[in-house]
């Protein structure tokens, strides 16, 4: 991930927050049939390795996992909230004109190489603290055992199961280091004034 000195985040805990932050992962990988990329929900066990270990689980029926136990790098991207910074934000635009669209936006990118596993133990642990997690906010959260047992054994059957230990992480925080002071308050003021949540949640993270 191309990343400026002035917006790379090298905070472990910082990049650990930025993970657990993003609801829906982006895991991609290469092997014999190309690139491939799935959307994913993922556990981060931060004590486990230098850097954490990812876990989730794939659809048997989607070939990305065979790449996975071939032993192809994997990325998985985490998004963080993004928005689109107008000229109109910056004090400048009324001096000089001389002023451009971008984006800004948190994102963190961690790399490793995957075991998979199909054991139907490792497989209910993962879907059932996703599950939790999930479900948490909810007055009457769902929870795997409440549906019938050989239902569920029969779905594990269907998933392989995947331990991405860390080997590196590249975290980013584009939120206008780069501009003066003045423009940093015009964006975070023009983004906070949004009718978008994630404007607003971008506006936030400027503070």
């Amino acid at each position: 991930m191309y990343t400026p000195r002035a917006f790379a985040v090298d905070d472990l805990s910082q990049l650990h927050e930025l993970i657990l932050a993003t609801r829906l992962a982006i895991l991609v990988s290469h092997g014999a049939q190309g690139l491939q990329a799935s959307h994913v929900p993922v556990l981060l066990h931060r004590e486990q390795g230098e850097h954490g270990t990812l876990y989730g689980h794939l659809a048997k029926a989607n070939p990305q996992w065979k790449d996975l136990r071939d032993g192809a790098e994997a990325m998985v991207i985490f998004a963080g909230p993004d928005a689109y910074v107008s000229p109109g934000f910056y004090p400048g635009k009324a001096e000089h004109g001389k002023v451009v669209p971008t984006w800004n936006y948190v994102a963190v990118h961690a790399y490793g190489h995957a075991e998979t596993f199909s054991d139907g133990g490792r497989l209910l642990d993962i879907v059932s603290t996703l599950t939790d997690r999930h479900e948490s906010n909810r007055a009457t959260p769902w929870k795997v055992d409440d549906a019938p047992a050989d239902y569920i054994d029969g779905m594990l059957k269907a998933i392989v199961g995947f331990a991405i230990p860390i080997d590196r992480l590249e975290g980013k925080r584009k939120l206008s280091q780069n501009r003066s002071a003045e423009d940093i308050a015009g964006v975070r003021e023009g983004l906070a004034a949004s009718p978008d949540f994630t404007d607003r949640t971008l506006a936030h993270l400027m503070r």
